[in-house]
């Protein structure tokens, strides 16, 4: 039996606290720093923090191990699944000859790279985060801006950056829901906070990509639309998080958001596309002769984004969006459908991990319910998600062969991501079950009324760990709670900054890092899309942790009245 200590190092929770982060420290700096391939960085971080546990905090060798497992077979089943089968999907839609289309139906709407960042990567792919979540948004949009003449290494950061505001109510809401599982409290409560707070982000997320696509030159001619969006986007946040449904606000923010691109469009047409394209053009040229072989179709895509084509007919339009249009409808029935949802989370399959169930316990002495590995066979978006690829194959006419054969060359591509996705889970549930998490988050919950600016950092660290809001909400939610009773400040606030917070930590989070690497084709330079995407990371955080200081004094009427 291991019942993890909060302080274990001469019961100092400053020196335990340094001791727990080395873990992260290593990830980081040999990801950031030493520029290490990401498997080596997460391995290397695992061996770190399975010396921390048994060292320091006296977990027994056996259940440090076997914590790694559980966790390295979280990171295999559902998180890479959901990776290979949204990939899966991509890739049919390449071999069949269809993908090139879809980049004419965009360029339909706009041939401006900067909106179609803007139209892929933040619309969109707010839309897949609201169906699907834990990395089919980045995989997906990652390709999609691939395909329409982004070069790889502009791709994946545009999309992590974007994956930011949609994140807290993602997957229908389930980091909220998990929240309010946890801490007792309203998750409707908690999701009409988080609708206090993120739409702050979703009003300028939009500006931000346009600057990474364009620069401030882009910023200057595109402004107008990427402010109209971001705070139609916000606005709808706010409106369905408050008053309509907190699990459809992604679905109703991203579909509006879409419109206001589509409407405004309509009556204003911005300056300088062309000149943003010529520049795109150079730069694919540029990367193309330094660029590492990035063996997927991705690549192949964007040595072929000025293919001319016959003109679009109908079919051929409807053809380019079914594999999207079906995903859309498959999760929304699945998700929405509180009969079939019931009936597919029945199917799970809940497996004591061997020789660890019912040996370790928390720190108030109950066994902890970490130790149950949830199978998730039929309900797993990835499962939808392989669902949703065989009918594409079918109605694509291709054969099950050559489906099977795109699915076998995307798994033996992605074995490093694999490898990387399962350690950094691993790395994670070692550091939460021995109980390294808890510590950082008891120290830094240990500063009284100023806690509430430093409330979404644990949320942040949360997600850079996991790679996903849930967890980073299943970690921290009831120490948010708790640590708000102690210094006098509102838990619903505290509950919700995590949650809000977090969004922030998932573009540097390793798993996300691994699963836009691997979309675009830039596999083992997970440490150069790190560098970029960093600073917007903590830059937000910083806009975070103000405004959630200020919602805890001059702006406390912003918090909702429970």
């Amino acid at each position: 039996m291991y019942t993890p200590e909060i302080a274990p190092v001469a019961d100092s929770l400053l020196w335990s606290s340094l001791l727990a982060i080395l873990p992260l420290l290593t990830i980081f700096i040999t990801l950031g720093a030493l520029k290490w391939k990401a498997h080596w960085a997460g391995l290397s971080a695992v061996a770190v923090a399975l010396i921390v546990a048994i060292a320091a905090y006296g977990m027994p060798i056996g259940l440090a191990g076997l914590s790694a497992t559980q966790g390295f077979a979280f990171g295999l089943f559902p998180i890479m699944w959901i990776v290979i089968t949204a990939i899966w999907l991509y890739e049919l839609t390449v071999r069949s000859g269809h993908f090139e289309d879809l980049r004419l139906v965009i360029n339909v709407i706009s041939d401006d790279p900067r909106i179609q960042a803007i139209i892929i990567a933040f619309c969109f792919g707010g839309l897949l985060e609201a169906l699907a979540g834990f990395g089919a948004p980045v995989a997906i949009t990652g390709v999609m801006l691939v395909a329409v003449g982004f070069t790889a290494m502009r791709a994946a950061v545009v999309v992590l950056v974007a994956n930011t505001a949609p994140v807290a109510f993602g997957a229908i809401a389930i980091p909220i829901i998990t929240a309010g599982t946890l801490t007792g409290i309203d998750y409707q409560d908690i999701g009409a906070m988080v609708g206090h707070q993120t739409p702050f982000l979703a009003a300028i997320v939009p500006l931000f990509l346009v600057m990474l696509v364009d620069g401030r030159r882009g910023l200057r001619q595109i402004w107008p639309l990427a402010l109209v969006v971001g705070v139609v986007f916000g606005f709808a946040q706010y409106i369905s998080s408050n008053f309509l449904s907190v699990e459809l606000t992604d679905i109703i923010a991203s579909l509006v958001g879409l419109a206001a691109v589509v409407v405004m469009l309509r009556f204003w047409k911005p300056k300088g596309g062309q000149d943003a394209l010529d520049r795109m053009a150079d730069e694919r040229e540029h990367e193309g002769a330094d660029a590492p072989d990035a063996g997927g179709a991705a690549a192949a895509v964007a040595t072929d984004v000025e293919k001319t084509t016959a003109p679009l007919t109908g079919s051929r339009v409807f053809l380019a969006l079914f594999p999207y249009l079906l995903v859309i409808v498959i999760f929304s029935v699945a998700k929405l459908v509180p009969a079939l949802n019931s009936w597919l989370a029945s199917t799970d399959v809940q497996i004591p991990w061997p020789g660890l169930d019912g040996r370790l316990l928390t720190s108030a002495g109950e066994a902890s319910a970490s130790t149950i590995y949830n199978f998730q066979w039929l309900s797993s978006p990835g499962t939808l998600l392989l669902i949703s690829g065989i009918i594409v194959a079918i109605v694509y006419r291709m054969t099950a062969k050559e489906a099977l054969d795109v699915f076998v060359v995307n798994v033996v591509k992605m074995r490093f991501s694999i490898l990387t996705v399962g350690s950094v889970l691993a790395l994670a549930y070692v550091m939460n079950l021995s109980g390294q998490t808890i510590t950082i988050g008891t120290w830094i919950a240990g500063t009284g009324a100023f806690f509430a600016f430093l409330s979404p950092i644990l949320g942040w660290l949360g997600t850079a760990v996991t790679g996903s809001d849930t967890s980073a909400n299943a970690l921290f939610a009831t120490l948010q709670q708790t640590a708000a009773h102690e210094a006098g400040l509102n838990p619903l606030l505290l509950v919700a900054a995590n949650s809000s917070g977090g969004v922030l930590g998932k573009m540097v989070s390793p798993q996300n890092l691994t699963i836009a690497a691997t979309a675009v084709g830039l596999l083992g330079r997970e440490a150069s899309i790190f560098r970029r995407v960093i600073g917007w990371s903590l830059g937000m955080l910083v806009l975070m942790c103000l405004l959630v200081g200020l919602q805890s004094t001059i702006l406390s009427w912003m918090v909702p009245s429970t």
